[in-house]
């Protein structure tokens, strides 16, 4: 029978502690486990009651965001209809700000605006005449086109309409072509400087042109190219023809010695000044161009640019209002002294201006042109066709140098005294020949002035007086645009033999020439070159 014992009931009803262990039970002396110990039942935690004001603080952004967007959508739209009929306020048609415009406001602005566009080469601008460029703009449809924009990007941000215009190829064609000298830039060729004391060859430059038909092209075909009033022309690059001119240093070397004297001659007083540059200045001018008379098919030339800044700023401090320089003439004359390799001989001539005289009392129009040296028919052409004048009106007075057109020589001068009944001849300032001489009578005076040697006849016709005239060597035109010609002249023939006005010589009995011995004239026709000024004086 087994052996054990049993645990009081009293024993199993009392509550164990945490800390109390159960022994094992045994029987028959085999230890059992003891009985599980009793577990406590967890906690159950107190349940929380949702708060009010977190469900608030999930609401309320919420409610603030949609109120936010309702806002915006009502700003939005009152916005619009504020503008139903006026343009927003950031937009522009052509680069031309036409926001917050109606229509007829806008319209009348666009068209105003429109009469200037900007030519741009990509670097420069230039302002100019729309109806020059053959531009003309369809305002309405320009100004519909603005209305329409609602957008929202279109109320933060500027924004630019294509305006609708239509171009006339031709008219622009011939407008661009006028502004090539301008807009333009030549190369340049390689050259050299002097660079303290040293001479160096310098780098050749680009230059640029203006394609003018692919700028005209590429607006028609994309109006949208002037959508910010800006034509952008086609610039296309113009390459040197003188890449190296290391050759040329040596010739440089030697033109670099002495400074550069460039004689500037007026032939209405037939003074001379001169403009002197020293090497350090006019060395950095030089540049190489191609000759191919050269055995290294290179020659020295000047920078045509650089030159006619240096002539400009010359001209700008040593003359009034009344005269300054033909800068084209001057370059090229300066140009081929260098090529000629004699830069001593650069020569540039002075041109005078248009004057202005206010008529005096007692005065005609044939006693101011006997007084300012210009004959009387060419100060009527010069102001419309006049035939007479009064006291106070003012009159244009054609330049001083009217008459000189064709290339002078500064080293020989005529001149001729009305009164004095005289010619002096002189060459490098200084007189070789004073000649006894006969002038115009009253009625068909030899007029004052400054004038020429046209042309050389060993024995020119008159037609009017049936004169034969030897060694003619013409002046001047009395009449404008007519083939007469008042000039020296030694005795005339009439009538196949009949020698006139050998006996008269040094009173006045021509009628408008300026005779001479037959001896004087034929040395004087033999000196005089056509071109050599003649000053006849009262």
């Amino acid at each position: 029978m087994n052996n054990y014992r049993t645990m009081p009931n009293k024993a199993l009803q009392q509550p164990q502690s945490k800390q109390t262990q159960r022994p094992p039970v045994r029987a028959n002396g085999v230890a059992h486990p003891a009985y599980p110990p009793n577990r406590p039942m967890p906690a159950r935690r107190p349940q929380r009651k949702k708060s009010k004001l977190s469900m608030w603080l999930i609401l309320l952004p919420i409610a603030l965001m949609v109120l936010f967007l309702f806002g915006l959508v009502s700003s939005f739209v009152l916005f619009q209809l504020s503008f139903a009929n006026r343009i927003l306020p950031r937009v522009q048609v052509a680069g031309i700000s036409v926001g917050n415009m109606s229509e007829t406001e806008a319209i009348n602005y666009l068209t105003q605006q429109w009469q200037t566009i900007e030519l741009s080469d990509g670097s420069r601008t230039w302002d100019t005449s729309s109806e020059y460029l053959g531009l003309t703009l369809d305002a309405q449809s320009s100004i519909e086109q603005a209305l329409k924009l609602k957008s929202l990007s279109a109320i933060f941000n500027e924004t630019n309409v294509t305006p609708v215009f239509s171009v006339d190829a031709n008219t622009m064609n011939l407008h661009l072509s006028s502004l090539t000298e301008e807009i333009e830039q030549p190369a340049r060729n390689a050259g050299v400087q002097l660079v303290n004391g040293e001479v160096l060859p310098t780098e050749p430059v680009y230059g640029t042109m203006i394609d003018i038909q692919a700028t005209i092209n590429a607006l028609q075909s994309n109006p949208a190219l002037l959508g910010d009033g800006v034509l952008e022309m086609v610039m296309l690059d113009v390459a040197p023809t003188v890449m190296d001119s290391s050759a040329l240093v040596a010739q440089a070397e030697n033109l670099l010695l002495n400074p550069l004297d460039i004689r500037v001659f007026d032939p209405v007083t037939g003074d001379s000044i001169y403009w002197s540059s020293l090497p350090e200045v006019w060395g950095n001018w030089l540049t190489a161009t191609s000759d191919p008379n050269s055995a290294i098919g290179l020659a020295l030339s000047v920078d045509s640019g650089q030159v006619r800044n240096y002539l400009q700023q010359q001209a700008q401090n040593s003359f009034d209002s009344s005269r300054t320089v033909d800068f084209d003439s001057a370059v090229a004359s300066i140009q081929n002294a260098f090529l000629a390799g004699t830069p001593q001989n650069a020569f540039v001539t002075v041109q005078h201006n248009d004057r202005i005289h206010t008529v005096q009392s007692g005065e005609s129009i044939t006693s101011i042109a006997w007084d300012y040296g210009i004959p009387y028919l060419y100060i009527m052409q010069y102001n419309g066709g006049i035939d007479s004048v009064s006291v106070g009106q003012d009159i244009i007075i054609p330049p001083a140098d009217y008459f000189i057109e064709g290339n002078v020589d500064p080293t020989k001068r005529i001149v001729v005294s009305i009164s004095q009944q005289r010619t002096y001849v002189y060459e490098n300032g200084q007189l070789i020949y004073e000649w006894a001489s006969s002038t115009g009578i009253n009625s068909s005076p030899t007029w004052t002035g400054v004038y020429q040697i046209l042309s050389h006849e060993p024995n020119a016709y008159a037609g009017n007086w049936d004169l034969y005239m030897p060694n003619f060597m013409g002046v001047y035109q009395p009449v404008p645009n007519s083939e007469f010609t008042n000039g020296f002249h030694g005795f005339p023939t009439r009538g196949g033999g009949q020698l006139l006005w050998e006996n008269s010589l040094g009173t006045r009995v021509t009628y408008g020439c300026i005779l001479l011995s037959n001896t004087n004239i034929g040395i004087l026709y033999e000196w005089a070159q056509d071109g050599v000024v003649v000053e006849i004086r009262a």
